[in-house]
């Protein structure tokens, strides 16, 4: 497989992941809108990604293929794994959460901070 120069690929794989689905069982409609909008934006993140989607199956062939064995419950972090795994094998997705109080992160930051003159003068 060739790949073009000049292709924007993250254009292609947002044109494949906004295709409508139809047919899709009950899991597949819960997870189908969650997981058009993260794909989108990882592709946003990864031009590699975006390739890979452009380039790889329908998405609701990834809606179907990652719905397999949800019973009543799966977390949000196997469904996006699984729906990137479908694009591209391997890869993997992490996941960072954090508590804002109201006060825009500010009780998130650290309390003391260290300071080491020998960090300062290593260069």
């Amino acid at each position: 497989m060739s790949i073009e120069i000049g292709t924007n690929y993250y254009e292609e794989a947002v044109k494949k992941l906004s295709e409508k689905v139809s047919g899709l069982g009950r899991v597949g409609e819960v997870i189908c809108e969650p997981v058009r909008d993260c794909l989108k934006n990882f592709c946003e993140q990864n031009g590699e990604f975006a390739q890979a989607v452009a380039q790889g199956g329908s998405f609701k062939d990834c809606i179907n293929e990652i719905s397999k064995g949800i019973g009543q419950a799966c977390s949000d972090l196997e469904v996006y794994k699984r729906a990137v795994q479908f694009y591209f094998k391997g890869a993997d997705v992490h996941m960072q959460l954090t508590v804002d109080l109201g006060d825009e992160g500010f009780s998130n930051t650290p309390k003391s901070i260290g300071l080491s003159l020998d960090s300062l003068l290593d260069f």
